[in-house]
């Protein structure tokens, strides 16, 4: 049991989700300071609230008030070594040290906790039921993996808090420190075969997250068989589906559509993100808001105004000339769901892929849906793998996974030679993919097509 901390001290403090907590605790009035390996906008943000933040590992640098205080709170993610000096300090010390999972696990026993779960999709769909609920008028605090383009933050806090929206990670079996009153499950794809071994342990992973539920479990349809003893309901677009989207249409970019729950039936939505899989997202989270007492024509509006998580179908040049969107798919489905948007947003215009693979063991792992996904592309650019967490595996290359893909326009290239390569190319649509750190590249594509489409 985590007793309410006073004092905490962050291992990656810059990450997604470790950020939110410590934005989190910082509100709370804790003393909140942390190490990242480097400076970002995030850890800028931090720094602006008040959180002390440093990017090297000496003991020395940790703050004087912190440093020999064995009651400091440790909070460390995968991303840090346990041989990193900042570790090996604070365990000589003798404080307590935990993993971001069960810092947020106790947070999810102080108010009635939505979880939202799944291989792809929680990010935006736990963004788009804060939002619903937050327009609705229900106070509540939400942790989300990305940034939110509403509120250009990864969390929403509210002194008066009556619920949590928290994502429920499976990297590690994360998602088993929560303890939630509601679930949504987005997908279930094999992912992290490096920590489960095969898919039916993953799958049995996610069983024991819904079962821990007791309230509400929505599940994506292409799952529900997996769930029906824990009575899930289904959302999605076909007949299984009790909370479904029908009569799906794209108009000037956007889509419209009708939305059935158990509860209510609203015609001609408008959906504020582009992209057919986030019709479905919106589907999951206006089923939930709507369970929780969001009004219907609250959740029509909050539905069209939702601009969207950064990095998730992220439209950063809409043209009229060339288009450039940033997407954070990383797995297989991911990669055909947001291809397959942006076909049919984009209709008999080449599509140029611009993908950095993410890990060696899910690029091993994942090779032949990786192959049949990225052949959807009319053009690509393969990236080298981002290790993160990783060492590399032999053989497990950028180069190999090319030779798979059944694609005539393609090349790989390092990341210092992007722009060499863009050079040679004809350019129409641009999608970039991946979740290491190819979204630094982003700046660098768009000027590059400014720079272009003015010469």
């Amino acid at each position: 049991m985590i007793v309410r901390p006073h004092s905490l001290f962050f291992l990656g403090i810059g990450g997604i989700g470790m950020s939110a907590l410590a934005r989190y605790y910082r509100r709370q009035g804790a003393r909140v300071a942390g190490y990242d390996r480097t400076s970002s906008a995030l850890t800028d943000q931090l720094k602006d609230e008040g959180i002390d933040v440093q990017f090297d590992e000496s003991p020395d640098s940790i703050p004087g008030d912190l440093r020999t205080n064995k009651d400091v709170l440790v909070v460390r993610t995968p991303a840090v070594p346990l041989t990193s000096p900042l570790q090996l300090h604070w365990q000589a010390l003798g404080a307590r040290i935990v993993k971001r999972s069960e810092l947020l696990g106790a947070i999810t026993r102080d108010h009635r906790t939505v979880a939202i779960a799944g291989t792809h999709g929680k990010t935006t769909v736990s963004t788009m039921l804060a939002h619903l609920l937050h327009e609705g008028g229900m106070p509540l605090n939400a942790f989300l993996g990305g940034i939110s383009a509403n509120y250009g933050s990864n969390v929403l806090l509210d002194k008066d808090a009556r619920a949590n929206v928290v994502e429920a990670d499976e990297y590690d079996r994360s998602f088993l420190q929560l303890r939630p009153n509601e679930a949504i499950i987005t997908a279930m794809d094999p992912d992290h075969l490096d920590i489960y071994g095969t898919p039916e342990a993953m799958y049995a992973a996610y069983a024991e997250f819904a079962a821990m539920c007791t309230g509400r479990v929505l599940v994506n349809e292409r799952v529900l068989d997996r769930f029906r003893t824990v009575g899930a309901i289904a959302y999605g677009f076909g007949p299984e589906a009790t909370s479904r989207a029908s009569n799906v249409t794209v108009e000037g970019g956007a889509y419209r559509f009708d939305l059935t729950t158990d509860q209510v039936r609203l015609d001609n939505v408008r959906l504020g993100m582009p992209g057919r899989h986030n019709v479905e997202n919106a589907v999951a989270a206006a089923s939930m808001a709507i369970h929780l007492g969001v009004g219907p024509e609250h959740v029509r509006a909050s539905l069209a105004s939702f601009r969207g998580v950064e990095r998730r179908f992220q439209v950063v040049m809409p043209g009229p000339g060339v288009v450039l969107i940033d997407d954070y798919a990383h797995h297989p489905a991911e990669l055909a769901a947001t291809i397959g948007s942006v076909r049919e947003l984009y209709p008999d215009r080449k599509i140029t892929g611009i993908f950095q693979p993410h890990l060696f063991s899910r690029t091993h792992d994942l090779a032949a849906g990786f192959a049949q996904s990225l052949a959807q592309l009319d053009e690509l650019v393969l990236l080298d793998i981002y290790p993160a967490r990783e060492t590399p595996i032999p053989g497990i290359t950028a180069e190999w996974l090319l030779e798979q893909v059944p694609l005539q326009a393609k090349v790989h290239c390092p990341q210092s030679g992007l722009m060499r390569v863009l050079e040679q190319l004809d350019l129409d649509v641009v999608l970039m993919l991946g979740a290491g750190d190819i979204d630094r590249l982003v700046p660098h594509v768009a000027s590059f097509i400014h720079k272009h489409e003015r010469s």
